[in-house]
């Protein structure tokens, strides 16, 4: 006869063996993680580099192009500002996209437009031809920093985000550095059209191992659909917060000085200060080297100051602000001294220290938006920094047309750059407040849970 067993069974005890093994596969998984984290940071390492790669060669090849095209410099900045005109409409649209497919998808998708829309280049082109490849470059491009960054983060938790940040973004520093030389050689051995050509062969080489071993992080299978709902804000509070408003100036004040540098520091430096087109395609690597180690080290700084416990305001904030504003004087300083060394000095602060704002910018967004929302707003605030491509290459070139001589030109112009800058700066150093922004928005999300 079989004895009835309880209802009621006190749990076994977990035997130590059992727990060990639960502690060493946990340990295990999450060195997994870590180890896929570090190969998706790899990855889009390269897909920033190729990005800046594409950016950087019509600077690049700027006097050959205007040469052969027989372009004034009004017409060469028309042709630097056109890969802007749908860059930050493709960062909006994709930013909302992103949040609702995986990132995966997105970066491929991108990837294989940069490529394919390098190949016309390969043959005879008039200005039309390349203002359209420049745009749709552009509007391939404009997504690239906000979308990888976002697929960074599903990887990693808000106070180690820094770092892995700043090592994307310098993705574009290292890529300008490494490709710069080769992409000179080309185009002084061979041809323009051949420097471009050879970025498409790159392009196509980095889809397919994107396809193979690109991930999504594990944040995506973690959300729920309830807690989803709940962790919402509305757009036009996360829009019009004075943090993000301050993000937006510091972004286009730092990227007012690069599209500068991306259309029209080579042709600077042969135009105005008379290098050759060897020497200058290797100097054009300078503000990206310049850069690397600005960001780097500065994601490095506020990782390490958020981490002994500085308040958000003064690892992010008050870094990025400062240094906007030494890079801004830096380029109002420029025109008065008459060494070029030193000229060329202080043109690399100017453009290269604000650079800071790439890393820090999308953290500290990242910082106040739910993550549901994080997508669509990083793809707005890279939009609205970007913009600043559409103004300044044109701008430049329509002083330079209208200055007394090309000296003069290029002087003024970088001198309205550093006033944007110093301005942008100023406005981040008073107004980026994340800690402060996020205590505002979470009593509003409280609010909601309750009357839910």
């Amino acid at each position: 006869m079989h004895r009835c067993r309880s209802a009621y069974q006190p749990e076994r005890p977990t035997r130590p063996f059992e727990a060990n093994k639960r502690i060493r596969e946990e340990s295990m998984s999450d060195q997994r993680t870590a180890g896929k984290a570090w190969v998706m940071v790899a990855l889009l390492f390269g897909f920033m580099m190729i990005n800046f790669a594409d950016k950087v060669i019509v600077g690049l090849a700027g006097v050959p192009i205007m040469t052969d095209l027989q372009l004034t410099p009004k017409q060469f900045g028309l042709v630097g500002s056109s890969f802007f005109f749908l860059f930050s409409v493709s960062a909006i649209v994709t930013g909302f996209l992103v949040d609702r497919i995986h990132s995966k998808w997105a970066l491929l998708a991108m990837g294989l437009i940069w490529a394919l829309v390098q190949f016309p280049m390969l043959g005879k082109v008039g200005i039309e031809t390349l203002i359209v490849c420049r745009i749709v470059l552009g509007a391939g491009e404009g997504p690239a920093y906000p979308v990888a960054l976002h697929a960074t983060y599903k990887w990693f938790p808000d106070d180690r985000r820094a770092l892995p940040g700043a090592i994307i973004s310098q993705g574009a520093s290292i890529g300008v550095i490494i490709v710069v030389p080769i992409l000179t050689w080309i185009i002084t051995n061979y041809s323009w059209h051949y420097a471009f050509g050879s970025l498409g062969v790159v392009g196509l080489l980095w889809v397919l191992l994107f396809a193979i071993f690109g991930e999504e992080g594990p944040d995506v299978a973690a959300r729920s659909a309830k807690a989803d709902t709940l962790d919402r804000l509305p757009y036009r509070s996360l829009l019009l917060s004075p943090t993000n408003l301050a993000s937006w100036c510091s972004y286009f004040g730092a990227y007012f000085g690069l599209a500068l540098v991306l259309s029209w520091f080579t042709p600077w430096l042969i135009k105005a200060l008379g290098f050759s087109q060897s020497v200058a395609g290797q100097l054009t690597a300078l503000p990206f080297l310049v850069g690397f180690f600005v960001v780097i080290g500065g994601g490095w700084v506020s990782e390490s100051m958020m981490r002994r416990g500085y308040s958000s305001r003064a690892a992010r904030g008050v870094l990025t602000g400062a240094a906007l504003i030494v890079g801004g004087l830096a380029l109002l300083a420029a025109p008065f001294v008459a060494s070029v060394a030193l000229k060329i000095v202080l043109v690399l602060i100017g453009v290269a220290l604000p650079s800071i704002v790439y890393p820090i910018s999308p953290a500290i967004l990242a910082e106040i938006t739910p993550p549901s929302q994080r997508g669509a707003m990083l793809g707005i605030n890279s939009a609205v920094g970007t913009s600043a491509g559409i103004i300044a290459p044109y701008l430049m070139g329509s002083v330079i047309e209208g200055a007394a001589s090309t000296v003069e030109g290029y002087s003024l112009g970088f001198s309205i750059c550093g006033v944007v800058t110093l301005v942008g700066g100023v406005i981040g150093l008073l107004f980026l407040r994340p800690e402060s922004q996020r205590a505002r928005f979470d009593i509003v999300k409280s609010a909601a849970v309750q009357a839910t």
